[in-house]
């Protein structure tokens, strides 16, 4: 039998990528789509617990899917407590748009349905996309123009693999980054510190009251090693992370400030 897959992601469930990822996957895998009805990104693993949750079975494609009128984190639950799933992996993704650094994988959902898979038993990996432009996070997901192909040949091997080998065992959460040319081949990495150069541009409406947009520029690189430095170089970024976000190199000065 062919081991089974749960497929989400933040974009909604009609994103090209989720569905180029279903493509990658339905040939290895039973494959069930439980994802966000709309877009979802940079909700990070933001939970749903004051408001009720619809999920609804609808036919994408040609394809029976599950859509919830949530968020990644909310999807993952419904499909692991309420459709009672069992799903040898999660998926998430392919993003539209990559998932670098510190910054990004606390704030990005695909990142977050990865991370509250892996939280709730269930190992999860994260795919995401390099744009050039990046407008295209932020235009309808149904419709990015960008072929998909090396996107999925990636997508295949790197799940084939974790099937046939395993999970690596002190990670619980693979992230995989694609550039959107790839030169390379497959680097394991670690987080850069930042993706953005952080700013905030403020304008006026037309009475006069400020409001304002949180902006910057992407950093153009980042020290050898990182998550980012592989992408600027055109290699696919492997990025084993944990839940454990315990910092254990400061637990002898946090022993000598509150302790001695």
């Amino acid at each position: 039998m062919k081991p089974s897959i749960l497929l989400t992601n933040d974009d909604g469930v009609s994103s090209v990528g989720l569905w180029a990822a279903y493509e990658a996957l339905a040939p290895i895998a039973e494959v069930t789509v439980v994802a966000p009805a709309t877009q979802q990104s940079a909700v990070g693993r933001s939970i749903s617990i004051f408001e009720p949750l619809r999920a609804s079975q609808i036919t994408m494609n040609g394809i029976p899917v599950w859509s919830v009128a949530g968020k990644p984190t909310d999807a993952v639950i419904i499909g692991l407590y309420a459709l009672r799933l069992n799903p040898t992996l999660i998926v998430s993704g392919i993003n539209i748009g990559e998932n670098l650094s510190f910054e990004s994988i606390m704030t990005s959902g695909t990142v977050g349905a990865a991370l509250e898979a892996s939280n709730q038993g269930i190992k999860g990996i994260a795919f995401s996309l390099q744009v050039e432009d990046q407008g295209d996070k932020f235009d309808d997901p149904r419709n990015y123009g960008h072929n998909f192909d090396a996107a999925k040949g990636v997508v295949r091997d790197v799940v084939s693999r974790i099937l046939a080998d395993g999970f690596c065992p002190h990670a619980d959460v693979i992230n995989v980054n694609i550039p959107s040319e790839v030169k390379g081949g497959y680097e394991v990495t670690r987080l850069a510190r930042k993706l953005f150069q952080t700013g905030v541009e403020k304008r006026f409406d037309p009475r006069s009251r400020p409001y304002f947009w949180i902006n910057g520029p992407l950093l153009e690189d980042a020290e050898e090693g990182t998550d980012v430095h592989a992408i600027r170089m055109g290699n696919i970024s492997i990025t084993p992370i944990t839940l454990d976000c315990t910092a254990y190199s400061a637990e002898d000065e946090a022993r000598k400030i509150f302790l001695e």
